[in-house]
């Protein structure tokens, strides 16, 4: 495999950083941000206001979470897989209110791979480090190893993947810089892969962290106490070396962590944390994270299957030298996870913020809330500068059945359990064929489509059951529309359950179809956003013009 890259460093659009308002200034940073701009959501805001906040801090499919302090900043990273940009990365001055303020690259590596669908493959659990005024983000792609890519700024530019260790199956690396100059990497392994898990083993690297020194130690054993055992992250506190790590699975596991005063072991294990009588089924991976006020929390994730993982901060104390996680209502040491509690002390106070979601499409940029379903082609679309976004109508991949080995699909993660999404475009099509849809996308879909047929437009749902399989779309009655410039809605109930309408004048809606239960993509969870495709190849295409994205309340 051919493992140079073409160095691609993105920071799209010049969206926020800092969250503030005008009675609230803001804080210092050690580095070179973005100007701040507010977003605030309509339909999911964690900080209540009173000096609580309510779980999950993060209602979107943030997986496997890592994240850091530097300073006055908190970061958090989390896997992309398939979509890309990938790596996106968020800050926050409270733990609380969090934006994305960039992504660590646009286009994924094996390029001839990427460029198509690989749905659960690409980018799983990254790691987010600070070392001598660098950042360092170690990531692993199952099927070819574990990266590093280093940068000065959290906004980028990030360099170049670098592979630190090749192998298949290789997961969840996590490193350590020890007082003494040594510098360590620990991991997991994916039996889907490797034909092993639910062990750790631990390598040295060089100085620089770019490459493995030594052949693997195996430091954990999971198998008779903690199946599936994985998602490591490695630090040191008070002398001893603490590898916290979930296992039991994502649904129904727990949070374990192990301690020893050698890198090598042996390890005592405890586990810390499980779901008790709390409604926050099997707490995985996460991050624990200190203020610079000497309180300590941790970030992991709830899988909320359509609505993705989640993430959840759970309040941490340390006892007799073992962490704490959540709420011990029976002081047996192992906690329980918290839906409300008392905000972080950060030493002052911060402005509401949100991840952006709506999108006015008046950058010369996309969103960064927004991700491909594979690395993108420049003829896919273009933002106008004039207040919308043009969408081509790309042909369909051959042999394509469906959906799912479409590529185009622009999409961006459910933020809340309830909501409506409408969008407003103008569908100038060149030919038959051409198709405009606003999809909710997961293992099986929905969408809501205007279509040029005998010279007309017409509007319908689309719904495709298990698309992984190849299974065709069933399409409802249609409806004969007399212009392009229409808004579609979909309205999104508690359980992921669907809604599709239309307008022509942005007041009275049309329901069309039938109701829709979202439900997960392959690691993922749905999500929505747009695709303009159209039969056969021609020398020019049709596009859609989006003009804005919006989410409202809809209980």
């Amino acid at each position: 495999m051919d493992m140079s890259f073409t160095k691609i460093n993105l920071i799209i659009g010049s969206l926020a950083l800092l969250c503030t308002t005008s009675t609230i200034a803001p804080a210092q940073s050690l580095f070179n941000l973005a100007e701040p701009q507010s977003t605030v959501s309509k339909v999911w805001a964690p900080d209540l206001g009173n000096g609580q906040y309510k779980n999950p801090v993060l209602y979107a499919d943030y997986s496997d979470p890592d994240a850091i302090r530097v300073g006055e900043d908190y970061f958090l990273v989390s896997s992309s897989f398939n979509c890309v940009p990938a790596l996106p990365i968020l800050h926050s001055k409270d733990l609380v209110n969090w934006t994305i303020i960039g992504n660590v690259f646009l286009h994924q590596a094996p390029f001839d791979v990427f460029n198509k669908p690989q749905h659960g493959n690409g980018v799983w659990a990254p790691a987010l480090r600070y070392h001598k005024g660098e950042f360092y983000l170690f990531y692993p792609d199952p099927d070819y190893g574990i990266y590093v890519c280093k940068a000065k700024n959290p906004q980028g530019p990030w360099s170049e993947p670098i592979m630190v260790k090749a192998g298949k199956g290789l997961i969840d690396p996590c490193p350590l810089w020890d007082d003494d100059g040594s510098v360590y990497l620990v991991h997991g392994y994916a039996g889907s892969r490797a034909t092993i898990k639910s062990v750790l083993t631990i390598n040295k690297m060089n100085a620089e962290a770019t490459a493995i020194s030594d052949q693997a130690v195996m430091v954990f054993d999971g198998h008779t106490n903690h199946p599936t055992l994985e998602g490591p992250k490695l630090y040191k506190r008070n002398g001893y070396y603490y590898i916290f790590a979930p296992a039991g699975g994502v649904k129904t596991g727990w949070q374990l962590v192990l301690r020893s005063k050698n890198i090598y072991g042996p390890y005592e294990e405890k586990i810390v944390m499980d779901q008790g009588k709390s409604s926050i089924n099997g707490p995985h991976q996460g991050a624990w994270v200190d203020t610079q006020t000497g309180e300590d929390w941790f970030l992991h994730f709830n899988d909320k299957e359509a609505y993705g993982r989640v993430v959840m901060l759970q309040p941490m104390q340390w006892k007799a030298d073992w962490p704490v996680i959540g709420v011990d209502k029976d002081g047996d040491g192992k906690g329980e996870p918290v839906l409300e509690y008392k905000k972080p002390n950060v030493g002052g106070k911060h402005a509401f913020c949100t991840p952006q979601s709506d999108d006015e499409f008046s950058q010369t940029s996309l969103g960064l809330q927004w991700q491909w379903h594979a690395n993108p082609q420049f003829v896919w679309g273009f933002p106008s500068a004039q207040g919308f976004y043009r969408l081509n109508a790309m042909a369909y991949p051959e042999g394509a059945s469906n959906l799912w080995a479409v590529p185009n699909l622009l999409m961006q993660k459910l933020v809340a359990p309830s909501f409506s999404a409408t969008t407003k475009f103008n569908f100038s099509a060149r030919s038959d064929s051409e198709k405009f849809g606003f999809l909710l996308m997961g293992s099986s879909y929905a969408y809501i489509s205007v279509e040029r047929r005998n010279n007309q437009l017409y509007i319908s749902q689309s719904t495709c059951l298990n698309a992984e399989k190849g299974n065709a779309e069933e399409v409802s009655d249609s409806v004969k529309v007399d212009t392009g410039h229409l808004f579609f809605k979909i309205d999104v109930k508690p359980d992921a359950v669907c809604r599709f309408s239309y307008s022509t004048d942005g007041k009275k809606y049309r329901e069309v179809g039938k109701a829709f239960s979202a439900v997960p993509g392959r690691w993922i969870g749905a999500k929505i956003g747009y695709f303009c495709l159209r039969k056969g190849k021609f020398n020019d295409s049709g596009y859609s013009d989006i003009d804005w994205f919006r989410l409202d309340r809809n209980d």
